[in-house]
């Protein structure tokens, strides 16, 4: 059945209070929230035989130590600067003490409940129930929450309790309160007849052509980049690119785009293939995914001969959220894994609930301080999320607002412009951390009074950097197309990393990690976008400065500049 979001149904929600389960006797409320994301509408209680997958995030041994460990090793100042910890010093940070395994483990037993602990470092546990368990276990009333434009149905709880002695020894409970949109891919694709540009010299903006502004290729991003063209030639560094929602990166697709755009490689240059919970690539026309085939695409057809692995996982439980968990924990158990990874999807960060969003966040450190540079794109709404124009106040987007990841916003045009769509703003949930302090807190005493009220000026501000995200070329399903979305600045921006890695590799030297202590030292090695808005919620959004700015953050890549920082 497809709902509307008719006029009474709406009234409904505004007037209707999202009322609070009464938990049974011992259990305190844990955490609720306080109103709908849009498009989405209540449609009764969920059937008592429904089953649900739970998991329960466990809390760290010593997060504030592995905070500050990672800190040390990714700050270029610190005599640490580069000695990344090895999986068994993570582990000593991260793996819950035995009195919260303890803890967790007699609870549920004593709830009757068969589990497993799950994970590298043991901190999460897992157990399926019926929704009528459930609802008595955490004090909660499930519900069929329909999102609107697709149709979709999630079964989650507006507000959860746990036993008191629970609150200190765990972190998170999925599914309870987030309730989130599905993916919608970029925002913007239309079908053009491309020209071959590949004998572009890398240079300054005079030297590239004005076809750049109408079509972004590799030869556009190498000229405007500076970004080189020899072969990396290190096997260790790998640049993961993680799939979701059913994205299939199709080799014929990547053989053609290489033949119109990179035409010094050869056209079978492929990547390899890793899967989780049941993932797949199949090929052929029809499985061809847009966002699958513009991230291999710009990240074989730019991180030359560096070795491009897609992640593709396979689990979609209507809100993809399961799969971020899962690729988390698959990469942690990994003694070996990426060195960069680029990710192309996001929620609204109110759609998660701040436990989940935190939680997630912190598995993020523990790839960090091991070495591992993560980046995710910061958007493709502006100011205003995923959702319409009609929000009253800004909407970060996740996981660009977790400190241990970078943010990658997006440009377009020669000279380079911010794009309207770039995600970017300040966190709710996540507080700035040092490293940004005078970089943001000078772009807020240049903002003034502008949008005041209308954003948390105390959060984590993103994005950190960008690259070129409109009128990029891609191939899909054997025809040309140019697509707009920080999802194509994303993988670009990664692809940059990698090869800076390879040369650090090559040189005797760690890889970059966790990036952003270094590029907030390091403000020259970007080129400055001072031009341009990410408009949202019916205003013109944040204006790009000079310095860093929440649309285009401290700016795009400079090879050359980049290299010099990295000591090279």
């Amino acid at each position: 059945m497809r709902l509307s979001l008719s006029a009474a149904v709406v009234a409904a929600l505004v007037l209707s209070v999202l009322a609070t389960p009464t938990p049974r006797g011992g259990l305190r409320l844990f955490e609720k929230r306080d109103e709908l994301p849009s498009d989405f509408v209540r449609n009764g209680a969920a059937a008592p035989d429904t089953k649900l997958d739970m998991r329960i995030a466990l809390k760290m041994a010593d997060r504030d130590g592995l905070e500050a460990a990672l800190f040390d090793v990714s700050t270029p100042s610190s005599d640490n600067y580069g000695k990344h910890l090895s999986q068994d010093q993570v582990k000593a940070y991260a793996a819950p003490s035995a009195e919260t395994m303890s803890t967790i483990s007699d609870w549920l037993k004593s709830e009757g409940i068969n589990f497993d602990v799950n994970g590298e470092y043991g901190d999460w546990v897992s157990f399926s129930i019926p929704v009528s368990q459930a609802n008595d276990l955490f004090g909660a009333s499930y519900e069929n929450f329909v999102h609107v434009p697709s149709d979709t149905t999630q079964v989650r709880t507006l507000a959860f309790s746990l036993p008191e002695a629970l609150h200190d020894v765990v972190d998170a409970v999925y599914p309870t309160t987030s309730i989130v949109r599905p993916h919608t891919g970029p925002v913007r694709m239309v079908e053009a007849q491309l020209q071959p540009t590949s004998d572009i010299a890398p240079g300054s903006d005079a030297s590239v052509p004005s076809s750049c502004n109408s079509q972004i290729t590799p030869a556009c991003l190498q000229a405007l980049y500076g970004i080189p063209t020899t072969a990396a030639t290190q096997s260790s560094n790998v640049l993961g690119v993680t799939g979701f929602i059913e994205q299939y990166a199709q080799q014929a697709d990547l053989s053609q785009f290489l033949s119109l755009f990179r035409k010094d490689l050869p056209s079978n240059t492929s990547f390899t293939l890793q899967t989780l919970d049941g993932g797949s690539n199949p090929q052929g026309s029809r499985y061809a995914g847009t966002e699958a085939d513009l991230d291999i695409e710009y990240t074989v057809g730019i991180a030359t001969k560096v070795p491009t692995t897609f992640i593709s996982v396979g689990e979609n439980n209507a809100d993809g959220v399961s799969g971020f968990l899962d690729i988390i924990q698959t990469l942690t158990s990994e003694s070996n894994p990426p060195q960069v990874l680029t990710t192309s999807y996001g929620f609204n960060e109110p759609d998660l609930g701040s436990s989940l969003a935190t939680r997630i966040c912190d598995a993020y450190m523990t790839l960090g301080a091991r070495g591992v540079s993560l980046l995710f794109s910061s958007g493709d709404g502006g100011v205003s999320g995923s959702q319409s124009q009609s929000c009253t106040t800004f909407i970060p987007t996740f996981p660009g607002t977790c400190p241990y990841i970078t943010s990658v916003g997006g440009t377009i045009n020669v000279p380079e412009t911010a794009v309207d769509f770039s995600g970017g703003g300040f966190s709710r949930y996540f507080n700035r951390t040092d490293y940004q302090a005078d970089a943001v807190e000078a772009y807020l005493s240049t903002l003034g009074s502008t949008n005041s009220g209308k954003y948390t000026s105390t959060g984590r501000a993103f994005p950190d950097v960008a690259a070129m995200g409109d009128n990029v070329a891609i191939v899909y399903q054997g025809g040309t197309y140019l697509i707009g979305g920080t999802s194509a600045s994303c993988p670009i921006f990664a692809s940059v990393i990698s090869l800076i890695n390879d040369r650090l590799i090559a040189a005797g030297k760690s890889p970059l990690g966790f990036l952003n202590p270094w590029v907030y030292e390091n403000p020259q090695a970007f080129n400055d976008i001072a031009t341009g808005s990410n408009p949202g919620c019916n205003t013109d959004g944040f204006p790009s400065v000079a310095g860093w700015d929440p649309v285009t953050g401290l700016g795009t890549p400079n090879f050359d500049a980049m290299l010099s920082a990295a000591g090279l």
